[in-house]
């Protein structure tokens, strides 16, 4: 467990390691290959416009060592809001410290004070099991749902489904 790390609301001055973090995370999760300039238009996009969403940073002796995001979700059927927790990541050297649980534990406090968010969710990739377990660890559960999706804009230049899972290994 990392001592002295403080989560706190991240600032516009955090865009290029969040961007640098973001393009990391699709990287080692999904082996995707993403634009710099888009990722940090859209880091600084939700910074600078918290409706988008809210990220959160870990810092670690003046140093972001972690951050997450949050997006959010109106559900009639539960009369509140689920927020979304996206974009996590953790520097390499700083995992399996806490880091994360931090955040979670963060969120978590924030949710609860204010009455209106009715849970928190996230999505994952299928193969992190690494990641499935962590949530797990924190009292997450696996939901009944999957996730389909329509790209509105050009697909991000993906390796082949084989490709990905033999980088995965």
């Amino acid at each position: 467990m990392l001592g002295a790390m403080k989560i706190r609301k991240a600032r516009l001055t955090d865009a290029a390691v969040i961007a640098d973090f973001n393009t990391r995370l699709a990287w080692e999760s999904e082996k995707l290959k993403l634009d710099a300039k888009t990722i940090l238009r859209g880091v600084r996009a939700a910074l600078k416009d918290s409706p988008i969403g809210t990220y959160f940073v870990a810092e670690h002796d003046g140093a972001v060592v972690g951050q997450l995001l949050i997006t959010y979700e109106w559900s009639d059927w539960r009369n509140g809001n689920f927020w979304w927790i996206q974009s996590v990541y953790v520097a390499t050297e700083h995992r399996q410290a806490g880091v994360f649980r931090s955040l979670f534990a963060h969120v978590q406090k924030l949710a609860h004070a204010r009455g209106d968010v009715c849970g928190l969710r996230l999505y994952v990739e299928k193969n992190n099991n690494r990641a499935q377990r962590t949530y797990a660890k924190l009292g997450m559960t696996k939901t009944c749902y999957e996730v389909y999706e329509t790209e509105l804009r050009p697909k991000t230049k993906l390796a082949s489904p084989r490709t990905r899972d033999k980088l995965r290994t």
